[in-house]
């Protein structure tokens, strides 16, 4: 079963139908060129459908993030991966006229508190592109630091930098 989880101004919740307009967009843009798009708009179902795979295969996943008064979707943070990642990573997408609100950031640290708690991790990784200022940034706001590893899931793609996250008691 897929948990719920709140903040005070988010719910993240299992990805549905109901985010697939948001996730259209989002894909056909070139937001998603960090993350593998642009890709046309029918695949968005097929990634929903991937993301509820990862949680039924994995135990952990993404989350569609809505706002909690509204319901409206702004992104998707969670948990990836698939084969051949090396660990867990935390990965974060942000819909497009939702940008300087620290929603990203509120939804990814009730990630990490969930991953790093009730989950009972103890490690956590973001792969981010050397050229994406915006991820990094989120990163360097959640305690992030770049270890100067890189990771490439396919030969021919371009390789993407590992940043960690360290246990709350060592961050303290």
């Amino acid at each position: 079963m897929i948990p719920v989880l709140e903040t005070q101004r988010l719910r993240l919740v299992a990805p549905a139908d109901r985010h697939l307009p948001a996730e259209r967009a989002f894909w056909a843009s070139d937001r998603s060129h960090f993350v593998g798009g642009p890709v046309p708009a029918h695949r968005a179902w097929r990634i929903i459908a991937l993301h509820l795979g990862h949680w039924d295969m994995l135990g952990y996943g993404m989350f569609a993030v809505e706002l909690k008064d509204s319901g409206q979707p702004v992104g998707m943070v969670g948990l990836w991966g698939p084969e051949p990642w090396p660990e867990a990573e935390l990965s974060y997408q942000l819909y497009d006229g939702f940008e300087g609100n620290g929603y990203v950031t509120e939804a990814a640290r009730a990630v990490m508190d969930w991953n790093f708690g009730p989950l009972g991790r103890d490690r956590l990784v973001s792969m981010i592109d050397p050229a994406n200022a915006a991820s990094q940034a989120v990163a360097t706001r959640l305690g992030g630091y770049n270890t100067g590893d890189t990771f490439a899931p396919d030969r021919d793609e371009k390789k993407v930098d590992i940043w960690r996250y360290d246990l709350p008691e060592v961050r303290a």
